[in-house]
């Protein structure tokens, strides 16, 4: 259902498709939609914190030496293999996000709850210290800034490529990391 509903996302825009579209092209009726979420925004949200639980498993996956800025770099890299092979309908949603007010709020929990699932992942590569919960924190809330930065520039063309925008992005703030 997750992607039948960013399809219609992606081709119709947030605000304009409806539950009943998205319950029909997923084959089934507006009130078994309901009862599977509350709303189009929980389909936002959930296919968002898709990618962050996948961003989290490729950052516990990365070798023990690396920086923590090094592996959460490393990390994005999945969901930037996803956004470039299907550039046009990536950015059409990034778009979306950006721009329709119903969708910006979930843009603002999968920030909440990308946060929840990396702080911990960063914060065991960090040395044992008083104030490694508010170093990994910081460092993760860099991280996913520097990738919505790169994100925007390549979704209005600032960049050929979203790897290299957020290469960019992290390096500018990366000898502070």
């Amino acid at each position: 259902m997750l992607r039948q509903a960013w399809l219609l996302f992606a081709d119709q825009g947030f605000d304009a498709t409806t539950v009943d579209e998205v319950a029909a092209a997923a084959g089934m009726s507006r009130r078994t939609f309901f009862r599977y979420f509350s709303g189009k925004d929980e389909l936002v949200l959930a296919r968002l914190v898709e990618a962050g639980e996948q961003i989290a498993e490729a950052l516990a996956a990365r070798p023990e030496d690396e920086t923590p800025w090094q592996a959460l770099r490393r990390a994005f890299d999945s969901v930037l293999e996803a956004q470039e092979a299907q550039p046009d309908r990536a950015r059409t949603v990034s778009r979306m996000l950006r721009d329709e007010a119903s969708a910006r709020a979930s843009m603002e929990e999968r920030r909440r709850v990308w946060l929840e699932t990396l702080v911990p992942l960063v914060q065991q590569r960090l040395p044992r210290r008083k104030d490694a919960a508010i170093a990994a924190e910081a460092l993760a809330s860099a991280a996913i800034a520097c990738l919505d930065t790169a994100q925007a520039a390549w979704t209005e063309g600032g960049a050929d490529r979203m790897a290299a925008a957020l290469d960019a992005a992290m390096g500018a703030v990366g000898p502070l990391g």
